[in-house]
């Protein structure tokens, strides 16, 4: 009788970054930018503004590209973040100024 051997097979793992963002692209977020303080709270505030929901989430740094003036950053203490966008789902009333 001829018996297969069945070679286990190990998947290979994603890291969380790589699930974090794709779990918010599904969910209709866009990714604007990478940061630090003060602009990462300006650019929120400005986004929030304009009637969008933000989402910020904290940089971790990411594969084999240039994160040295991040990583650098982080490790002096900077608080830096990823910022993501999308249309608010219920509409922004209108601002009585305008």
């Amino acid at each position: 009788m001829n018996v297969k051997k069945m070679i286990p097979i190990k998947l290979a793992s994603v890291n969380e970054e790589e699930e974090i963002e794709d779990r918010l692209l599904r969910q209709g977020w866009k990714r604007l930018t990478t940061i630090g303080e003060p602009r990462l709270s300006e650019i929120a505030e400005a986004y929030r503004g304009m009637g969008f929901e933000v989402h910020v989430e904290t940089y971790k740094s990411e594969g084999d590209g240039c994160n040295t003036c991040l990583d650098a950053d982080q490790e002096m203490g900077k608080i830096i973040g990823t910022v993501y966008t999308r249309r608010a789902a219920v509409p922004q009333k209108d601002d009585e100024l305008f």
